[in-house]
């Protein structure tokens, strides 16, 4: 299946104003103004191509506004299915993976974004909530052994509406970035929002309220500025559940797995699928204990589904 369609297009224009996007639902989105100022945009064709963090060119048109060109991305963080293909955010520096000591995480979906966000080049951070629970926490701590030893690294954390030293840590870890949030129902990602984006709640109340006409509903994605002035921003996307990687050629997965990709290198074929080839350097640090078990499995499970024959 096709990546998404790829920002930019016609010259600029010089009624052309710059603007960031902020939220979006729909076919509408909100453009955040250079002046701070933010108004409600349309596509000028029938289907919207921007997703909040796009800079844009939009026009105004008396009270709202049309957007005329989304300009050249860094990245794009999205996730491909069978059927249709969702786009999270563009030009990001970090997304961080929140996960709980309860409920249960998934490993199979912990696993997917993190091989989305290393196709983009963008930097993960997975933090593992409710560090307060001893018991669960050093359960799931421990199934986080192999990615503690990855360049991911794991942040603990225990989020309360007053865990000030959580806060000083993580506005310190994303300082001067922009952060798309993700995590299952449950990890406490509303709660990491509020903590560090005071009224976040209320914000997004306004801009549900004004890109749907006065109807209160959520929308699918949401900017937050931590700070503005030194560029720190969250964008808050729902979607974690179902995650698909069809935009991944199976040749591609074993270099977007760190510990997969550390002994790739090392096989007897250059077209090694690290699955049953001799002489294969996978599969030799699988049965040293270098490479978790449950990470091979997951390779293994991903290898077959990405090999699929796929139907336009």
């Amino acid at each position: 299946m096709a990546r998404p369609p790829k920002a930019g297009a016609p010259a600029r224009r010089a009624d052309l104003q710059t603007g960031l996007v902020v939220a979006s639902h729909g076919r509408h989105c909100l453009v955040e103004t250079d002046a701070a100022q933010r108004v409600i945009c349309h596509p000028r064709g029938k289907k919207s191509q921007a997703v909040v963090g796009d800079r844009v060119l939009w026009q105004a048109s008396q009270d709202e506004g049309t957007v005329e060109q989304v300009q050249p991305r860094r990245n794009l963080f999205y996730r491909q299915d069978e059927i249709r293909t969702k786009s999270f955010a563009a030009n990001l520096d970090h997304v961080l993976i929140l996960i709980a000591a309860e409920p249960e995480f998934s490993e199979h979906q912990l696993a997917r974004a993190l091989i989305a966000a290393q196709a983009e080049g963008i930097t993960p951070i997975i933090a593992l909530n409710k560090s307060d629970l001893v018991a669960p926490f050093e359960r799931a701590w421990a199934r986080l052994t192999p990615y503690r030893h990855m360049h991911h690294g794991v942040l603990p954390l225990s989020l309360t509406a007053s865990g000030d030293v959580d806060r000083e840590t993580l506005l310190k870890r994303l300082a001067g970035k922009t952060t798309l949030v993700l995590g299952p129902s449950g990890a406490g990602k509303s709660t990491l929002i509020n903590l560090l984006v005071p009224g976040a709640a209320a914000q997004t109340g306004e801009i549900s309220q004004a890109l749907n006409s006065g109807r209160h509903t959520t929308t699918s994605t949401t900017w937050y500025w931590v700070d503005r002035e030194a560029g720190t921003a969250l964008i808050d996307s729902p979607g974690f559940q179902e995650f698909g990687l069809h935009h991944i050629e199976p040749t591609q997965l074993a270099r977007l797995m760190p510990d997969i990709a550390e002994y790739a290198d090392a096989c007897k074929f250059y077209n090694c699928t690290h699955l049953h080839e001799p002489g294969c350097g996978v599969i030799e640090h699988v049965k040293s204990g270098a490479i978790g078990t449950s990470r091979y499995r997951i390779y293994g499970e991903l290898f077959d589904e990405l090999s699929q024959p796929r139907f336009p």
